[in-house]
């Protein structure tokens, strides 16, 4: 679309570029928490999902940004919060990302579905499974040994007790024999969404949010019988009490996590508009020049400070994936350490201040930073590029304190915008709720944490596109 013409379809929101960073300005100085608002209607509640915004965050700019029929992007959509925000507000959705896990969430999250058949569905899945567990356990048992290769089945044997498998592999089973993909994918993420939580599911982890998750040292079954037992160490009484789980049924979870999720299903399209969910890398946006209306995202931590394929894999190896393939996967997403292949762009201002102290320190860490910080440049540069001028883009970033330095990624960031052409009038922060968001950091700070050092606070900003002088 020609400039002039972008400009002049711009509904009644801004006359000038210092009218429209002012409205800007005055939406970022409000509060951001929303701790005592409801995060889970709709389909929010699917599946858990590390460092999710609360949908009130979105909505908030999108209602006040945009009318009717707008066109709302979000980059790197993550659970697709943004994408359902705007499709129940009217609004036309774009939503990219290169995570397989969130593509399906996102998707899953704005289908709507007949509540009868997904009922049907369930009764099925779950009669069926429990039949092959009591009536072909020893066809479950050959179908574990030839379902991975080697590397994959360590891992699944390590963070998976047997019974589980079984009982996963039985389900998985079940819901292979969909043929209507949209009521197959609402079964994928059900089956996600009792293995990745926060407390590890159905899995022997204990923590699927943190950094490196750890397995449970005791595994019991609901009546008390020990199941998994790690050999005695060390560890204190106390600490071996925090490190116990109880082993829960796989197929029980599951057929809970189906009729919760049921509820939040959506029912119509009517007066809404179907997102547009698909494969894209932020730093190439496939979308042509002044095409967007608004954008509201949020990168990841730099460092992979949250690592998504760590917990992602978890259940994305059951649905067909190996590690060897998620590794390769991993080593594309946008705050990864691995320099390999990687456009270093050259950094100015507070970015290049913030790597050239890091350089004498840790080198290697420097290097992840720099790598952050292009690809950063990269991101807000097709950013600009896809939005119409006297728009905006939202971005919720959280810093990070690296080698006893915080890298002040705002800041940072809001230097990269000035330099790409964006006007940024102001900066909100929000406090993050720590019993709501998937996060590996307890709710009172720990000072010597350096994880949770970075993780309690994160920073809006607000880039404004101006328009062009004269117009």
């Amino acid at each position: 679309m020609p400039v002039q013409e972008a400009i002049s379809t711009i509904p009644g929101l801004a006359v000038s570029n210092n009218e429209a960073t002012e409205k800007l300005a005055s939406l970022l100085s409000h509060d951001f928490d929303f701790h005592s608002e409801t995060s889970g209607y709709a389909s929010h509640h699917f599946h858990s999902f590390p460092a999710k915004f609360p949908p009130q965050l979105p909505s908030k700019f999108i209602l006040e940004l945009t009318m009717h029929g707008d066109i709302v992007l979000d980059p790197m959509m993550g659970s697709g919060t943004t994408i359902l925000e705007a499709f129940l507000a009217g609004r036309r959705s774009i939503g990219f990302d290169i995570d397989p896990l969130s593509l399906l969430i996102s998707e899953v999250k704005v289908t709507t579905l007949d509540t009868v058949i997904v009922q049907q569905t369930i009764q099925k899945i779950v009669e069926q499974a429990k039949k092959t567990l009591n009536d072909k356990n020893d066809k479950l048992v050959k179908a574990l040994e030839r379902k991975w290769d080697e590397q994959t089945k360590e891992f699944i044997n390590y963070w998976f007790s047997y019974d589980t498998q079984k009982e996963l592999l039985a389900l998985r089973n079940e819901i292979e024999k969909i043929d209507i993909k949209f009521l197959k994918n609402f079964f994928d993420i059900a089956f996600s969404a009792i293995i990745i939580t926060k407390s590890g599911g159905v899995s022997l982890a204990l923590d699927l949010a943190h950094t490196r998750p750890h397995r449970a040292k005791t595994v019991t079954s609901e009546s008390g019988m020990i199941i998994f037992q790690e050999k005695a160490t060390k560890t204190s009484p106390a600490r071996m009490k925090i490190l116990r789980k109880i082993q829960r049924s796989a197929i029980e979870e599951f057929e809970k996590r189906c009729w919760q999720n049921l509820n939040g299903i959506l029912h119509s399209l009517s007066g809404r508009f179907c997102p547009q969910i698909s494969l894209g890398n932020a730093m190439h946006i496939p979308l042509e020049n002044y095409s967007v209306d608004l954008i509201v995202t949020s990168p990841p931590y730099a460092s992979n400070a949250i690592d998504y394929m760590r917990a992602h894999k978890f259940s994305l190896v059951w649905m067909g994936y190996s590690l060897s393939q998620l590794s390769k996967k991993r080593k594309e997403y946008i705050g990864g350490e691995s320099l390999d292949s990687v456009k270093l762009e050259e950094l100015k201002g507070h970015p290049a201040h913030i790597v050239s102290g890091l350089m004498t320190l840790d080198r290697k860490k420097a290097g992840a930073i720099h790598r952050f910080f292009s690809e950063m440049t990269a991101m807000l540069r097709e950013m600009f590029r896809v939005l119409r001028p006297g728009r905006c883009a939202i971005v919720v970033i959280g810093s990070s304190i690296i080698r006893g330095i915080d890298i002040e990624t705002h800041k940072c960031l809001i230097d990269i915008g000035r330099n790409i052409g964006f006007i940024v009038p102001q900066i909100g922060v929000r406090q993050l709720d720590r019993n709501r968001r998937m996060l590996p950091a307890s709710i009172s700070p720990d000072k010597n944490c350096r994880i949770q050092q970075r993780m309690h606070e994160e920073y809006v900003i607000g880039f404004y596109k101006p328009l062009m002088e004269g117009k």
